[in-house]
C-alpha cells in the first residue's frame, strides 16, 4: 500500500473524508499527537487500527468527534457534569470516559461497557471528522510501544505502506496525548494525565481523584480502563532509565557511561554538563515544554544509535504529572537515585 501524503488543504481534508467514509486508516493531526483514525462506528475498520500499529486488543480507543451534539448517540446516558467539563475543556485536550451506547463496536472500547470520547481543538482534526460524517477512533499513529508522533515525519517514519493517507497539520502543540477523565466511578478519576492537570479539573468538579497507575504499574490481572495505563508504551527502541537528584549527580552518572552508546535528555542550559550527545527537552521549570519536546527528542535519541538514553527527571507537578507518567513507562520504572 502507498501511503498519501495530504495537506491541511480544503481539498485534501474532503480527500481524508473520503477515505474514512470507505473504512480505511487516516493518520490526522491533533493539538496532542496525530491519532490514527479510523469510522468508530465501523468494527471492521477499527480492527484494522490494531493491525497497524501492532496494538493488543485489549487497549481501548479514543473516539473523536467534532461537535457536542454528537456525544448523545454514543454513550448510554449523558451526566449534567459533562456540560460543565465540555464548556471548560472542549474543544481541548480532555477525554471523558462514559458508559458506551449499542453504537460503540467492541473493537473500540476493548470489550469494555464503556466508551472514552474527546473533542480535539486542532481544527485540521475537527474539519476531517466533519468531512468523514462519523466519529473517529484515533489511537497514536505509531507502532505500538513507541514515542507518540508529535510530527507527519514521525508518522510516516512508522506507518509508511500501512495506512491509506496521513494529513500534515504541522508539529502538534501539546506534544502529550489528552489527560483522560472517568466519569463512571463514585469520584472522578484520573486514568491519564496530560496537558488538562488535576488542578483544572478540581477547579470544575470539586472533587478529582488520581489513579495509583499514573505513577505506578497497573496491578497484575487488572483491565486497562484507559489506553497508556497497562503495556510498555511510549519507549524508544534504546533503554531508557530516569534519573533522580541534582543536575551534577546526574552528570557525574551519565559521565561514566560510554559516551558511543548513550544519551542524554537534559533540562535547557545543562548541555555542557555531560560528556555524551545531549538532547535538551525544556527548562527545568517549564513542564509545557517538557511535554512538547519530550517525544521527539525520545525519537532523535533513537537516531543517533544509542543504547541507553538517561533522562532528567522532572517534577510532577501540574503538566509535569503527565511527562512524568509517559517517562516512566518508557523507561519501564526504572528510576536511578543520585546525590
Amino acid at each position: 500500500m502507498h501511503t498519501l501524503k495530504l495537506t491541511n488543504s480544503k481539498q485534501d481534508i474532503q480527500t481524508a473524508g473520503k477515505l474514512l467514509k470507505d473504512g480505511e486508516l487516516v493518520a490526522i493531526p491533533t493539538e496532542t499527537v496525530y491519532g490514527l483514525a479510523a469510522d468508530a462506528l465501523n468494527g471492521e475498520a477499527v480492527a484494522n487500527i490494531f493491525k497497524a500499529k501492532g496494538r493488543p486488543m485489549d487497549n481501548p480507543l479514543i473516539v473523536h468527534i467534532a461537535d457536542l451534539s454528537q456525544v448523545d448517540d454514543l454513550v448510554a446516558f449523558v451526566p449534567p457534569v459533562l456540560e460543565d467539563l465540555a464548556k471548560a475543556f472542549w474543544p481541548g485536550p480532555l477525554t471523558v470516559i462514559l458508559e458506551k451506547s449499542e453504537l460503540i463496536p467492541d473493537e473500540v472500547s476493548a470489550g469494555l461497557d464503556t466508551v472514552a470520547i474527546r473533542m480535539p481543538s486542532h481544527p485540521v482534526a475537527r474539519a476531517i471528522i466533519k468531512a468523514a460524517g462519523t466519529p473517529l477512533a484515533a489511537p497514536s499513529a505509531n507502532t505500538s510501544g513507541m514515542p507518540s508522533p508529535t510530527t507527519a515525519a514521525h508518522v510516516m517514519h512508522d506507518m509508511d505502506g500501512r495506512i491509506a493517507a496521513v494529513v500534515d497539520g504541522g508539529p502538534c502543540e501539546v506534544g502529550v496525548e489528552s489527560t483522560v477523565l472517568t466519569l463512571c466511578t463514585r469520584v472522578p478519576r484520573i486514568l491519564r494525565p496530560g496537558r488538562v492537570t488535576p488542578e483544572d479539573l478540581f477547579d470544575v468538579l470539586g472533587d478529582v481523584e488520581v489513579d495509583d497507575a499514573v505513577l505506578g504499574q497497573l496491578a497484575q490481572g487488572a483491565v486497562a480502563a484507559s489506553p497508556g495505563m497497562k503495556y510498555k508504551h511510549y519507549s524508544p527502541k534504546a533503554e531508557v532509565y530516569i534519573v533522580d537528584g541534582s543536575a551534577e549527580g546526574f552528570a557525574k552518572l551519565v559521565n561514566e557511561k560510554d559516551p558511543a552508546t548513550t544519551a542524554a535528555l537534559v533540562f535547557d542550559g545543562e548541555e555542557s554538563l555531560v560528556e555524551c550527545r545531549t538532547l535538551p527537552f525544556g527548562a527545568e521549570d517549564d513542564s509545557l515544554g517538557q511535554a512538547e519536546h519530550l517525544f521527539d527528542d525520545l525519537r532523535k535519541a533513537d537516531e543517533l544509535g544509542v543504547t541507553d538514553i538517561f533522562v532528567r527527571c522532572p517534577s510532577a507537578e501540574g503538566v509535569g504529572l503527565a511527562v512524568m507518567n509517559r517517562l516512566l513507562r518508557a523507561a519501564e520504572f526504572r528510576i536511578i537515585e543520585v546525590d
